[in-house]
């Protein structure tokens, strides 16, 4: 192996060189039995950081038309937990907030179903925390999605 190679495996990353080695990974949703594109697949990630921004903005649309006289700081912490709320209540029930429902994404159970009351519950503290929404698997799954026994699909 020349610099050149050790170089580019090491820029594009352990999977490339992985896969460069012959490793087969398959395709996102896979394990979970989802099928490759179309509906029912694992959601894109441009389109859930979309439904994610939509629905913050308008929560802390929500927040600071209810509470307008209020700090900045106040606002943003009113904010979030009118996101959590409504997180819970409409993935909970009907599977989509309002964001997810316009850029055409669902959240749904490991196995298929609907997602279930409680787990919607845990998977929107977690998200509500942020930090394991940062972290993802092979499947595209963030911790707080994976943690949730969830899974983001296209509608």
């Amino acid at each position: 192996m020349d610099n050149r190679q050790a170089i580019g495996s090491w820029l594009s990353g352990p999977r490339a060189a992985a896969e460069e080695m012959g490793v087969d990974f398959g395709y996102r949703g896979e394990r979970l039995g989802l099928p490759e594109s179309g509906p029912g697949s694992v959601a894109p990630l441009g389109r859930r950081f979309g439904a994610l921004f939509l629905d913050w903005g308008l929560c802390f649309l929500i927040a600071y038309g209810l509470f307008a006289g209020s700090s900045q700081q106040a606002t943003s912490n009113r904010a979030l937990l009118i996101f959590f709320i409504v997180a819970v209540l409409t993935v909970g029930t009907i599977g989509s907030t309002p964001g997810k429902r316009i850029f055409g994404l669902r959240v749904i159970s490991e196995n298929g179903g609907r997602l279930g009351f409680g787990w919607a519950l845990v998977r929107s503290v977690l998200l509500c925390i942020a930090i394991p929404a940062l972290v993802w698997d092979r499947d595209g799954r963030g911790l707080h999605d994976r943690l949730g026994r969830a899974v983001q699909v296209r509608i």
